[in-house]
């Protein structure tokens, strides 16, 4: 068939869809005029009419054709289409597209076998940036208007969006288009070529034409590009997505805040798919190239690029997902000291970030990754192992702590870290501040010639450590609270010994073990769930409290892990987050069950519950105690109507409201030490738990992979291959024996037992004594025993009744 009368045909078609051909009797089911036909829009009328071509469809007696009020369009004007000759057209007055357009082009290739005309057309508007802006509207006036005629009505005022997931793109037609294109081989490549060309003006237009404050518009662009789903392809990967990424990351934070709210409401499957494609950019890039100390993969532009990019559809998948916000703990004023740093002694405190970094696309958006109670996709998805491998942490970390924004620093993107890596960047911003402080000391005593002081040095007697810990802890952080940011070191007394860590460790796990003791009252244990809450009626001062927080602050600071047994809400409030009722299983599972049988349950809940408005609780005697959730609480009844209401106050009574004093003190001391740390900014209360407490998974056979000789000893040893065998012999329980051994804790440290780096070195022959070990370094002295059997015998005493400094 002819062109010119394939044309006239589809348009037969379109005509009957839309206008009928007039027989108030036709039985024809593609016609207007048929009872049962449903009405179509234009845009439908026109992929149809199409699909009618093909099949070769009944066709009703035609009507007079009204070709500039009814031909679909083209993007070009009517009177231009109906005297289009296709028979050597390039198309060339298509001057942005939409579905209609691009389905008429593709049949008429189609019908001859040759598409490139096709890729002509998308070659040239997928390169234009104006184009593509106008391209897949929505209820777009100049649809059937032609784009003569769109330059007529007059621009869109860039305020008028109010709604920042608001888009004037036509996103499902756009990803009906691609469905038909991307399955044509020869497009492919004019798409990459098109996305190379358009990336490099975008840029351009970005940084120097504001481009996106002048029509918010632009947005589109980047919208229609993502839809793409071979993005992330090899033929994209090397150039042309590497380009797009850079022109991304220069929209303005407003223009990023929105793409990350359209995206968010774009469904899972696609949020996965834009995830996925700058993920796979930033891993084909890492491990297509080499990195070390003097090529950094912060000087990659691409992975910078497509990290800064993956920010945006992280924060997206916050914003898709469930959602805490606005349960916030009222923020008290920052403590902070009142004494003048190093850096401000020396006049280069612009040099340096004071406090938390606040990343300017949260604050934007308003929302905090603690916001999240379920993202669409798990945070884990976001972590790249590849460039966690090669990343440098201590030069990157120096990027994030100078002012200069000379560098990129992943530091700003901690979505995409490994909970080590980050572990180890808090470790570098401890250590900076504990040498700062050393400085300073040698500036004080040098200036008032006094002795200086570089330690925070505590000494302690076992059997009286919280009261020697409190009040010197009490007294320095009342005059002197800076020296809390020193290097901790700790005394026992009449014990020999100097702290390089082993004893730090000790005497944290013996506050904790004292602090704990049921009997004093501080807290209480729910057996079932085997963790600790605060306890409501506790007659300890809040002093002790606060000896609690600066303890489990002293240890993030020293780098020591804890055997600490606190529910998830704990770790949300420090955090800034208040308890709900999601929270309350954790801590109080039974009155969680209760609270969770009310709300569902089917009955008559005022007659059959007889609940008020008024609970009770015991005190730390055995006493019931009532409290009011609502005034004259005891004469509100619960309802199935205010069950809901019920239940969030009784949650926020015993989570927040029984508890705030204790937890106000808690939280002071812990914000003692870690106040101007990047800690809330780099961890999530999970991470913040495993970075306190280590990990509870104790993998020896990675234990045993890193492990270093000395003395004599090898892996290969037969002392060695004894030792490895009885320790996979051990109990559970003896295996943590020896973990607090060697390490002094029962926990393995963020990124598990692989990163403990142990040493066993001889410790002379065949002996009776007992093995020792140097818990500061995690070193095992092990004699060379003449025996498995013995072997076993010794090091299961040493584990057993090893207590104290120098132990034999």
């Amino acid at each position: 068939m002819k062109r010119a009368a394939a044309k006239h045909l589809i348009e037969h078609y379109f005509l009957q869809l839309t206008d009928g051909c007039g027989n108030a009797d036709c039985r024809n089911e593609f016609c207007a005029s048929c009872r049962d036909f449903r009405p179509l829009d234009n845009n439908t009328a026109a992929v149809k009419a199409l699909e009618l071509f093909k099949i070769n469809a009944k066709l009703c007696r035609p009507p007079p054709l009204n070709r500039e009020s009814h031909s679909p369009s083209l993007g070009c004007g009517p009177s231009e289409y109906s005297q289009l000759e296709l028979s050597d057209a390039d198309f060339s007055d298509v001057h942005y597209l939409t579905e209609t357009t691009v389905c008429m082009i593709l049949s008429f290739c189609e019908e001859e076998g040759d598409y490139s005309a096709l890729v002509r057309v998308i070659g040239r508007i997928f390169s234009k940036a104006d184009a593509l802006m106008r391209s897949f509207r929505k209820d777009d006036p100049t649809e059937l208007l032609g784009a003569s005629s769109a330059a007529a009505l007059p621009d869109e005022d860039p305020g008028e969006a109010s709604d920042l997931s608001e888009v004037t793109v036509d996103v499902c037609a756009v990803r009906r288009v691609y469905d038909r294109l991307l399955a044509i081989e020869q497009v492919e490549q004019a798409f990459v070529n098109a996305l190379i060309h358009l990336s490099a003006n975008m840029e351009l237009d970005l940084e120097y034409l504001n481009a996106y404050e002048t029509n918010p518009d632009y947005l589109n662009i980047f919208i229609i590009i993502m839809e793409n789903s071979n993005l992330h392809s090899p033929e994209y990967l090397e150039e042309a997505l590497p380009q797009f990424c850079r022109a991304l990351i220069k929209l303005p934070v407003s223009g990023l805040a929105r793409l990350s709210k359209v995206w968010s409401t774009s469904g899972l499957p696609h949020i996965r798919h834009v995830m996925e494609t700058f993920q796979q950019l930033i891993t084909f890039t890492v491990v297509s190239n080499e990195y070390d100390v003097e090529n950094l993969v912060n000087d990659d532009e691409t992975v910078v690029a497509a990290t800064r990019c993956l920010k945006v559809a992280f924060y997206a998948s916050i914003q898709g997902g469930e959602l805490d916000v606005g349960n916030s703990e009222e923020e008290e004023d920052d403590w902070e000291s009142d004494e003048l740093t190093l850096h401000e002694l020396l006049g280069e405190e612009q040099l340096y970030r004071k406090g938390p970094w606040v990343d300017p696309l949260e604050k934007e958006l308003d929302l905090r990754p603690i916001d999240s109670i379920k993202p669409l996709i798990p945070f884990e998805d976001f972590v790249n192992e590849s460039l966690n491998e090669v990343l440098e942490v201590d030069r990157d970390f120096t990027f994030f702590k100078v002012n200069e924004e000379v560098k990129f620093s992943f530091q700003s993107c901690p979505f995409i870290l490994t909970v080590f890596n980050k572990s180890r960047g808090l470790y570098y911003d401890n250590r900076i501040s504990m040498y700062s402080e050393r400085r300073r000391a040698a500036f004080y005593s040098m200036t008032q010639d006094t002795e200086p002081n570089p330690f925070l040095k505590l000494k302690v007697r076992r059997d009286h450590i919280i009261d020697d810990a409190l009040v010197q802890l009490e007294l320095i952080s009342t005059e002197k609270p800076s020296d809390l940011k020193k290097q901790l070191f700790v005394e026992f007394e009449g014990e020999q010994g100097v702290d390089e860590g082993g004893l730090s460790k000790e005497f944290f796990q013996l506050v904790l073990e004292e602090i704990f003791n049921p009997d004093i009252g501080m807290f209480t244990y729910d057996d079932e769930t085997q963790v600790f809450w605060f306890n409501s009626s506790s007659l300890e001062n809040e002093a002790q409290y606060t000896l609690i927080g600066l303890v489990l602050g002293l240890a993030i600071y020293n780098n020591c892990i804890l055997d600490l047994h606190f529910p998830m809400i704990v770790y949300k409030k420090l955090m800034g987050k208040k308890g709900t009722y999601m929270d309350l299983s954790d801590s109080h599972p039974v009155l969680s069950q209760s609270l969770k049988g009310l709300l569902e349950y089917a009955g008559n809940v005022e007659e059959d519950m007889s609940l008020t408005f008024q609970i009770s609780h015991t005190d730390l005697f055995g006493n019931p105690v009532l409290y009011d959730l609502k005034e004259n609480g005891e004469q509100i009844p619960v309802t199935k109507e205010n069950r809901q209401e019920f239940v969030d106050l009784y949650t926020d009574y015993m989570l927040n409201k029984s508890v705030e004093t204790q937890f106000k003190a808690f939280k002071k001391g812990f914000l003692m030490v870690t106040q101007e740390s990047p800690l809330k900014h780099l961890f999530r209360p999970e991470e913040l738990e495993l970075l306190i407490c280590g990990s509870k998974k104790l993998d020896f056979d990675a234990l045993e992979e890193t492990t270093e000789y000395d003395g004599g000893y090898s892996k290969d040893a037969q002392i060695i291959k004894d030792f490895w065998e009885t320790i996979r012999s051990f109990e559970e329980e003896q295996k943590r024996l020896f973990l607090q051994f060697i390490s002094g804790t029962v926990r393995a440290p963020v990124g598990g037992l692989g990163k403990l780096k142990m040493t066993i070195a001889k410790n002379g022959s065949d002996t009776d004594r007992l093995p020792t070990s140097h818990t500061c370094y995690n070193i095992l002295l092990l004699p060379e025993y003449s025996s498995k059997a013995k072997l076993r015998e010794r090091l299961l005493k040493a584990i057993t009744y090893a207590k104290g400094f120098g132990m034999m």
